[in-house]
């Protein structure tokens, strides 16, 4: 089912969070960066990983994200790690390595739980599974480093020197839903950033993502999480883009549907740019 801008919006306002806690904890301390005891921290993600354990397959997941939903009713905080896509493949097969139907693969890890997402060229019944963590690739083995040093970059020309200087760039991005008292942190590596010399403004374009729908209480958790894409070029609100069954329409009619990512929609939300390393 297509999710519209309406259906989303219901996430609410928004605060920034600068820490993403690890695990699935309880959470008495704000979540902004700036109030957190420790300081400004954010992974790095050139060296952060998730390992199974399984003799099968000692498979090594790179993170490509993290979201952390805090659910300030209960006081805890969960820390949801997406990893980077890849194929599916006749793993440690003797040739043809590439199945021939094939589909994206895409994984979840948090609470307990891998959301895993297999997309192929066609809808399928079989794009969202969610299973205990330990069923997959036996327990999973977090090896996760925070970035030696953070710089926020809170003005335009922080943002632009930092780009220039080839810095790596992390962004955090909070949303938040009244309703359901669910807040959740996006944090994930820049990967395109523009920057306008003409108009001084930059423009964050990342993706995937972890996209919490915070207008819902799922059970498990987990299953509130959608692959999107994230861009925002202002402190205060930010654009997100879900992958969803979409429709193609030709000569005004609908002839089928296919993942794509479809039906962007704004949400407010407080964003930090962050650089790894000085200035």
């Amino acid at each position: 089912m297509t999710r519209t801008r309406r259906e989303f919006l219901q996430s609410g306002a928004a605060a920034l969070a600068g820490s993403c806690l690890a695990g699935s904890v309880a959470s008495s301390r704000p979540a902004l960066a700036e109030e957190s005891a420790g300081g400004i921290k954010c992974l790095d993600y050139s060296r952060s990983f998730i390992f199974g354990t399984a003799s099968f397959n000692n498979v090594r997941f790179w993170i490509e994200s993290r979201t952390t939903i805090f659910d300030d009713q209960a006081g805890t905080s969960t820390v949801y790690y997406q990893c980077a896509s890849c194929k599916s493949e006749n793993t440690f097969g003797e040739k043809d390595l590439f199945l021939a139907d094939n589909y994206d693969f895409l994984p979840i890890l948090g609470g307990g739980y891998w959301l895993i997402f297999r997309r192929p060229s066609r809808i399928s019944d079989r794009y969202r599974t969610t299973r205990k963590a330990e069923e997959v690739w036996g327990g999973p083995r977090m090896l996760l480093h925070d970035a030696a040093e953070v710089t926020p970059l809170d003005t335009f020309e922080k943002i632009r020197d930092a780009t220039a200087a080839g810095l790596p760039l992390v962004t955090q991005t909070e949303i938040r839903n009244e309703e359901t008292g669910l807040r959740a942190v996006i944090e994930c590596p820049s990967k395109t950033m523009n920057i306008s010399l003409d108009k001084s403004m930059y423009q964050v374009d990342t993706g995937p993502i972890a996209f919490p729908d915070l207008a819902k209480r799922c059970d498990p958790q987990i299953d509130c999480l959608s692959v999107a894409f994230i861009v925002f070029n202002a402190p205060h609100f930010a654009d997100f883009i879900i992958e969803q069954p979409t429709p193609i329409v030709e000569d005004g009619q609908e002839k089928y549907k296919v993942y794509h990512f479809s039906s962007p929609f704004s949400l407010p939300a407080k964003n930090v740019v962050l650089a790894m390393g000085k200035m």
